[in-house]
C-alpha cells in the first residue's frame, strides 16, 4: 500500500503564501510544496524559486489562458502558482532523474492540479515530446544557471525553445554565486535579447517572501530573455 505524502516522513510540506495588498480586497494564494530529504537539489524549494514564483504572481492576471513551460523545475513552485493563476501548465526536469519528475507531479496533486504532463528534458537535447508541444507564451526557469559546465547546454535548450516560440519570453532567476561566472558572453553569442527586472519592480526585495524564510541573502537576479528580433 502506498503511504500518502502526509505520512511519509521523508516529505516535508512547505506551504507559501502570496499577497497582492494593494488591490482591493486584498488577493492572497496558497500553495503548498512537498520537499524530499534527499541530496538531490531538485527536490526541495531554492532561493529562486520563490523570487521568480513572486514574478509570476505579479503578473498573474497576464498569464491567465496562456501555455507555460517551466524548464528544470523540481518541485515547480513557479509552475504551480502560474497554473493556479489560470496558465496551462507543462512542467520539465531531467530525463536522467525520475525522482524528480515524480516531484513535479506530486506538487501538482497537493495543490490540485490535474492534467499537467511532465516532460524528462535533458539539456542540450531535444526530446520528441518538445516537439509535440503547442505553442508557448513563457518559459520559466528557476535557477536553470548552477553550473557552469551546463550554461551552454541549458542555452542550446533555451535557444530552442525560443526560435520555435519565437514570440515567447525566458522569465528566469539566477543566484549570483561567483563574480567569475556570467552568461552575458553566452546570450550575445546565442543572439539573446536580455533584461534584467529590479526585484522592488515585484515586491521581491526582502530576505522573506510568501510567508517563508526564502530567499534569505542571498544575491537574486530576476531576467527576461527573449529572441533577437531584426
Amino acid at each position: 500500500m502506498q503511504q500518502s505524502i502526509a505520512e511519509d516522513p521523508n516529505f516535508v510540506r512547505k506551504v507559501f503564501t502570496f499577497e497582492d495588498k494593494k488591490k482591493n480586497p486584498g488577493e492572497t494564494l496558497t500553495v503548498s510544496i512537498p520537499e524530499v530529504l534527499d541530496p538531490q537539489y531538485g527536490m526541495y524549494v531554492w532561493p529562486c524559486a520563490v523570487v521568480l514564483a513572486q514574478f509570476v504572481w505579479k503578473h498573474r492576471e497576464e498569464l491567465s489562458g496562456k501555455t507555460v513551460l517551466e524548464i528544470g523545475a523540481g518541485v515547480s513552485l513557479p509552475g504551480v502558482v502560474a497554473a493556479r493563476c489560470g496558465a496551462r501548465l507543462f512542467l520539465s526536469d531531467s530525463s536522467e532523474k525520475p525522482s524528480c519528475l515524480q516531484n513535479c507531479r506530486r506538487s501538482c496533486e497537493a495543490n490540485g492540479l490535474s492534467g499537467v504532463e511532465v516532460l524528462g528534458l535533458s539539456w542540450g537535447e531535444v526530446p520528441p515530446d518538445l516537439l509535440l508541444l503547442p505553442e508557448l507564451e513563457v518559459i520559466l526557469g528557476s535557477d536553470v544557471f548552477y553550473d557552469p559546465e551546463d550554461f551552454e547546454d541549458v542555452l542550446v535548450t533555451i535557444v530552442f525553445l525560443l526560435r520555435k516560440n519565437p514570440r515567447a519570453r525566458f522569465w528566469t532567476t539566477y543566484q549570483v554565486r561567483s563574480a567569475d561566472w556570467s552568461i552575458e558572453v553566452l546570450l550575445r553569442r546565442w543572439e539573446l535579447d536580455c533584461i534584467q527586472v529590479p526585484l522592488d519592480q515585484f515586491d521581491a526585495d526582502k530576505p522573506e517572501l510568501a510567508a517563508s524564510s526564502l530567499p534569505g541573502r542571498h544575491t537574486i537576479q530576476m531576467m527576461i530573455i527573449t529572441k533577437k528580433h531584426g
